[in-house]
């Protein structure tokens, strides 16, 4: 590699770096304070997942994994206290909390990034590959912690008391119903808000790499 090749990444590098970082804080903020997470009685409404979700479509899929481990680690946190769900799955099994919370946004955050590349390789209009990737994370999340959730904890006391107040007679009803209007919401505001963050960056990436 020569000199002048050097020269010519380091500009790119370290824009990366830098959006990479100042999402990073973004997802730490967000997680501790009353933006992060909108709380009810049943499950939480996640909106960390924005910020990730917009470096995965915008960095790519390395910043992706990076923002899904730091979403995935605050996420983890939660569980000392400070999500009373989170606590309580804590109790049962620390080790499987983690796997729920951690393995399951990193690879939410790696794969939006892989969709979304993969979507502009086969179709250059990002007018349509924004939107899907912009999806694709909230759904993938929901996805993803529902699924692990429900192969870690389904049989344990604790959520089948959710089961039997839903009145869900299979696991598949059970995500249905505990996600219901939470995950809906959860989905249509990272929707919209990662769609227009995510092309507002895409675009003055692309005015500062001219």
């Amino acid at each position: 590699m020569t000199d002048e090749t050097k020269k010519s990444q380091t500009p790119g590098r370290t824009l990366f770096l830098v959006e990479t970082a100042v999402l990073a804080a973004i997802v730490v903020l967000m997680a501790f304070t009353p933006i992060g997470y909108i709380r009810t009685t049943g499950l939480e409404i996640t909106l960390i997942v924005i910020p990730v979700t917009v470096g995965a479509v915008v960095l790519g899929p390395k910043a992706g994994l990076i923002l899904g481990t730091v979403f995935g680690l605050t996420s983890f946190l939660q569980a000392f206290g400070i999500s009373a769900f989170g606590t309580m799955l804590f109790s049962i099994n620390p080790v499987a909390t983690f796997i729920v919370c951690v393995p399951t946004r990193m690879l939410m955050g790696w794969l939006t990034g892989v969709i979304y590349q993969a979507m502009k390789k086969h179709n250059a209009d990002s007018m349509v590959a924004l939107p899907v990737a912009s999806l694709d994370g909230p759904l993938l999340n929901t996805v993803f912690f529902m699924t692990t959730l429900v192969v870690c904890f389904y049989h344990t006391d604790y959520i089948q008391g959710f089961v039997t107040a839903l009145g869900a007679k299979n696991p598949f009803l059970f995500i249905i119903l505990f996600v219901g209007i939470n995950g809906l919401i959860e989905a249509i505001v990272g929707f919209i808000v990662s769609t227009a963050v995510g092309k507002a960056l895409l675009t003055a990436n692309a005015r500062t790499a001219r």
